[in-house]
């Protein structure tokens, strides 16, 4: 991921972009790294006011190195040689793996597991199958299926959702 693929405006026409609300952007490409996209087509994914502040916090922390500071990567190596180089996806994997550790987890999480638990979180907040497709940049609903799990109160919170015959008669909402 680059910089430049991060949108964190309210309105973002100042930047050339017309997606409103602070987002970044997933492109695939051909990165020195060795990290890209599954998906081979470009889109945009909204993000919240916790990533933006992540992300502003790493900026100012990114600061302290004057090795990272010309690069458009978004992630760069800070304390480990070389310095200011895109991090590799075996550097994330060890940087989860110590994390785990350091937290005294069982189970070691994985960076796949945060996609996973994203796409599950979001069909737990009420998002629906185009959604969670849209967002995790599969091109059929069916390769986004497997990431649902729905629990056994979201299955009665569906059907109650659903207005009763006496009630559509009535007029009464539930």
């Amino acid at each position: 991921m680059r910089r430049s693929d991060l949108h964190l405006l309210p309105d973002n026409r100042s930047l050339g972009c017309d997606v409103q609300g602070s987002h970044l952007h997933v492109v695939r490409r051909d990165n020195i790294n060795g990290a890209w996209a599954k998906s081979r087509h470009t889109r945009a994914v909204p993000v919240d006011f916790l990533v933006v502040q992540a992300i502003d916090q790493y900026t100012v922390e990114r600061q302290h190195c004057p090795a990272a500071g010309s690069g458009d990567f978004l992630l760069v190596n800070l304390f480990r040689p070389p310095l200011g180089s895109p991090v590799t996806p075996d550097a994330i994997n060890e940087l989860f793996k110590a994390l785990c550790a350091r937290a005294g987890l069982a189970r070691a999480v994985a960076p796949h597991m945060c996609r996973h638990a994203f796409a599950s979180n979001l069909a737990d907040a009420g998002a629906a199958l185009d959604e969670i497709q849209r967002l995790m940049g599969h091109c059929s609903p069916s390769s986004s299926q497997p990431y649902l799990h729905p629990s056994a109160s979201r299955l009665r919170a569906a059907v109650e959702r659903v207005s009763t015959p006496r009630a559509l008669v009535e007029g009464v909402s539930r």
